[in-house]
């Protein structure tokens, strides 16, 4: 009889909650606006030959790499930054390594790592969701091959320092340390400049987010050149999809639109905080296009009460830390111009105050 893998079988999966997602949609941290005009205006011009094609990564990787300031030698272009979490650990870890995430975080750090194999060190974050500096640097052991680490923080909001990362960077020389920096255009802060120092140092984007092209799922991951030779190798050459890499360089070109739309999020970002500060309830600052907020034991509640209102968000309470815990993806003006009164309505039916907010 056929059997998967010991490592498969135990690994964690991860179902994001997609089916029946009729309404606003502000639960999966998606561009709520769409994509530039001028990439769906390139996407009309494809051709029947486009699609015939294999797709070609190089060319676009050369201009991805202009964009970010690197050589086309350090940049991988991957089917999401999913993709890119994969590679990394197909590229390094074997049986037996370990891999240092600190939680709560992007839950496909886990599931990818443990898909090889290794073995999950979890480091929890403290009550104000800060990064644990000490703590991380206490897991790494001589087995440690990869921590991952988000900044911003996916669903926390929070961002590490560039001083914290290199600490990290420099204490396991021995393990690739990955930062993703999907929210990089809501923050504005990188380590991207960094790569190339260290042999062991990586940066993830993506255009999933403020360039609004997560159906077309690519990514981007950067490292020191030898490095990205030895990830190179174990990706496909056609792992990016024709109609993803035509749109790239429209969206590259149109940073404006980009620029805009993060200053959009950045002011509705400002509004969620008000509604919050008023209702007395905590909440997160947040550096991403999203705000966690402590809704307490009607949590559930108020995720229904919201949906039965046609405005999606996302209950993060199985999260480690985040036990009542609710996310809103900030949308545009008129969106939170609908999303925000019906807000302050449930949160004042449900009886959502400082009562339950300490």
């Amino acid at each position: 009889m056929l059997n998967p893998r010991q490592a498969v079988l135990q690994m964690r999966e991860y179902h994001p909650p997609l089916a029946g997602r009729a309404g606003l949609r502000l639960d999966f941290n998606e561009n709520t606006e769409g994509c530039s005009p001028r990439v769906l205006e390139r996407i009309r011009q494809i051709t029947a030959e486009d699609l015939a094609r294999y797709p070609e990564r190089e060319p676009v990787e050369g201009l991805v790499a202009r964009h970010l300031g690197l050589l086309p030698e350090q940049v991988l272009l991957t089917n999401g930054v999913d993709e890119g979490i994969h590679l990394l650990c197909e590229t390094y870890l074997d049986a037996g390594d370990e891999v240092i995430i600190v939680a709560p975080t992007f839950g496909m750090y886990e599931v990818l790592a443990e898909a090889t194999g290794a073995r999950v060190v979890r480091v929890q974050e403290g009550g104000d969701f800060r990064f644990p500096l000490e703590a991380t640097l206490r897991a790494i052991s001589d087995k440690t091959r990869l921590i991952a680490i988000a900044s911003p923080n996916n669903p926390t909001g929070s961002a590490t320092t560039r001083e914290e990362l290199l600490h990290i960077r420099d204490a396991a020389p021995n393990a690739a340390v990955l930062v993703d920096e999907a929210y990089y255009e809501f923050h504005g802060e990188t380590v991207l400049p960094e790569v190339g120092a260290a042999s062991n140092f990586f940066v993830a984007r993506t255009f999933s987010k403020a360039y609004g092209l997560a159906g077309l799922r690519i990514g981007v991951v950067v490292g020191e050149v030898e490095q990205m030779k030895a990830v190179r190798r174990v990706s496909s050459p056609y792992n990016v999809n024709a109609v993803a890499l035509l749109a790239v360089p429209a969206a590259l070109q149109d940073g404006e639109y980009v620029a805009a739309y993060a200053a959009q999020v950045k002011r509705g970002r400002a509004r969620v905080y008000q509604v919050l500060d008023r209702r007395g309830i905590r909440y997160w600052p947040s550096q991403a296009n999203f705000v966690l907020f402590y809704v307490g034991e009607r949590h559930r509640d108020f995720v229904e009460a919201m949906r039965q209102r046609g405005i999606l968000v996302r209950d993060r309470s199985a999260d480690p830390g985040c036990d009542g815990c609710v996310r809103i993806t900030i949308g545009t003006h008129a969106q939170m111009n609908e999303a925000l009164p019906a807000m302050e309505q449930v949160l004042a039916e449900l009886q959502v105050s400082k009562a339950v907010s300490a």
